[in-house]
């Protein structure tokens, strides 16, 4: 039960995290490009890299904490789900060349992100 309510209580936060990070990004950029979607998946693949090397080499951080960051809070801060359809969106639209360099910025920036992160927790 503690770790279901560390998840439900991580992810609200990470819901309300979603939403005024990319707010802010398409504020400040434009919708022209998914820039908000992208800018929430970068963050959330560099603090999934380094909360997992950071919690495997140390104790500071509970199992039931890092499960709730994982799980909930990334879980309400990243969005595979709105990538992808926004993604099809623009191929449906015949935006070919912005939704894969969409595509392509996405899963190249979060892979290296989440190398930073890891990089980052090795560092400590």
């Amino acid at each position: 039960m503690e770790i279901a309510l560390a998840v439900a209580f991580c992810g609200g936060l990470g819901c309300l995290s979603r939403f005024y990070l990319s707010g802010w990004v398409y504020n400040l950029l434009g919708r022209d490009f998914p820039y908000g979607t992208l800018v929430v998946n970068i963050a959330g693949a560099f603090i999934i890299g380094f909360l997992m090397e950071f919690g495997i080499r140390s104790a500071l951080i509970p199992p039931t904490l890092r499960i709730g960051i994982t799980v909930g809070f990334l879980g309400g801060l990243t969005t595979f789900s709105t990538f992808s359809y926004e993604t099809f969106r623009l191929l449906e639209e015949g935006n070919f060349i912005t939704a894969s360099a969409n595509a392509i910025l996405s899963i190249l920036a979060c892979l290296l992100f989440t190398w930073i992160g890891i990089s980052a927790a090795r560092y400590l």
